[in-house]
């Protein structure tokens, strides 16, 4: 292989070809189910994927066949299928669904307008994960460029991922002979640790996500009047949460944590020499708010290895400026947890649903509604093969070497496939880097990053190729 050629080809591709549909992409407000219930009914996932499926069929990838695969009451899926010119088969992934909008985006941007500055494209859904299908029949074509032989390989965009990819079984199922049993599956929807060098994700925490709801009242009613007799249902809801989240230290229900091998914590540590301040200075804080007193290394296993709760919304309560001097009847939060990778999601919300709402305090109406779970994630030990064929690739096209570590998001699909196929070798890596900002204001996808992502591919799929014809 050329490591020249493959940079020159791909970065062609990507400046000709991939940025401009990009950007056509990011102007498509295809959310997922959970953000968008009447999604059938708007068509913005179908033209999500019609577009890209249109943008593959001129990718000039040889041996490619493709189709948007819809099964009744899911979201499109669109599979491409390389047929292989060596041996072994692969599988890549990606989404194309989108989370919400949010606030707070900077002067300029916004997220289904796609702005690029200083070589980032701005706009919801760029990195996470609409150039997963540019960046996988990319790497595909690049080798071909140089008559290179490569697996056969499987592409699976879903629609579903934003949600909890509860339509990605019966896909799975419908489609389980034309994807065959991979031996290297690639995903492109993960982080990185900095923008300098490659990084595999080899774990993956689990998710809980559910609404806590406490009601007091049937209709609100004048504070003066209530107030001192009817219990406020936000003290109350506060009251709850303490049962799984210290308020002080942050610690959670003891059913929501799980041992961290000792192979995680020694590469921990050696990520916390790589990253140094970058573990916090990659977020935006407001004011003087930090971390705490943890080093670096605690850190990064605090968000890979063990729980958190974030509260993402709240109901039943009026905008600040539109408040009166009522007692509200009921408090709503939306509570996202993220569980350690070796813990059962099921249990976990077992657990937390029985803490929130035994003996609700005063009596009061109190429901925790489970909305969602998934599993947690951890790779099986990467075979020598593979790390030597990424590291080389690192090397070659970021001049750094490869890394690894676990990562605080959750992928369903990683811990799908891994109970589907044992022993399959996993290659988990993105563009989701510091301030890249996925799922919030101003994401971006790092453009160079991209570029340089696709090129390692190409050589993950030549090791998997050279290696099986042996």
């Amino acid at each position: 292989m050329d490591s020249k050629r493959l940079t020159t080809f791909v970065d062609e591709v990507w400046d000709d070809s991939i940025v401009p549909t990009l950007c056509d992409y990011i102007e498509v407000p295809c959310k997922s189910p959970h953000f968008d219930p009447d999604w059938e009914r708007h068509g913005y996932l179908s033209e999500a994927a019609e577009q890209l499926e249109r943008w593959a069929a001129a990718s000039g990838a040889r041996g490619l066949t493709h189709r948007i695969v819809t099964l009744p009451g899911r979201t499109p899926l669109l599979l491409c299928i390389v047929e292989g010119t060596g041996a072994g088969n692969a599988l890549l992934y990606g989404h194309y669904d989108k989370q919400p909008e949010f606030t707070g985006w900077r002067d300029g941007l916004s997220p289904w307008k796609p702005v690029i500055r200083d070589g980032r494209l701005y706009g919801r859904g760029g990195a996470d994960d609409g150039y997963a299908l540019f960046g996988s029949l990319t790497a595909i074509a690049a080798l071909q460029s140089q008559g290179i032989p490569h697996p056969r390989c499987v592409v699976f965009i879903e629609g579903c991922e934003e949600s909890g990819s509860f339509d990605l079984p019966p896909y799975m199922d419908a489609l389980a002979e034309e994807i065959g049993t991979p031996d290297l599956v690639v995903c492109l929807d993960a982080e990185c640790g900095n923008y300098d060098q490659l990084w595999l994700t080899n774990s993956l925490r689990g998710m809980l996500i559910g609404t806590l709801t406490v009601q007091v009242l049937e209709e609100g009613v004048h504070s003066g009047v209530a107030g001192g007799v009817v219990p406020s249902s936000f003290r109350l809801l506060r009251q709850v949460l303490e049962r799984v989240e210290n308020s002080v230290t942050g610690a959670l229900h003891e059913a929501l944590n799980a041992p961290i091998p000792d192979a995680m914590r020694a590469q921990a540590e050696q990520v916390a020499e790589v990253l140094g301040d970058l573990t916090v200075d990659r977020f935006p804080w407001a004011g003087a708010t930090n971390a705490g007193q943890a080093s670096h290394a605690d850190l990064i296993l605090a968000n890979a290895w063990r729980p958190s709760l974030g509260v993402v919304g709240l109901d039943g309560a009026p905008a600040t400026k539109d408040a009166g001097n009522t007692l509200r009847p009921l408090t709503a939060a939306k509570l996202a947890f993220r569980l350690p990778p070796t813990l059962d999601a099921e249990l976990a919300a077992n657990a937390v649903k029985g803490a929130l709402e035994d003996a609700p305090p005063h009596h009061a109406e109190v429901s925790f509604e489970v909305q969602d779970t998934a599993g947690g994630w951890a790779a099986p030990p990467a075979t020598p093969w593979l790390t030597k064929a990424l590291d080389a690739a690192s090397q070659a096209h970021f001049g750094a070497p490869l890394m690894a570590m676990g990562t605080g998001g959750t992928i369903p699909f990683m811990k799908m496939l891994g109970d589907r196929f044992a022993g399959v070798q996993f290659a988990v890596t993105g563009v989701l880097g510091p301030n890249s900002n996925a799922h919030g204001p101003n994401e971006f996808l790092d453009i160079p990053t991209g570029k340089r992502v696709t090129a390692c591919i190409s050589h993950a799929l030549a090791a998997l190729a050279e290696r099986r014809t042996r």
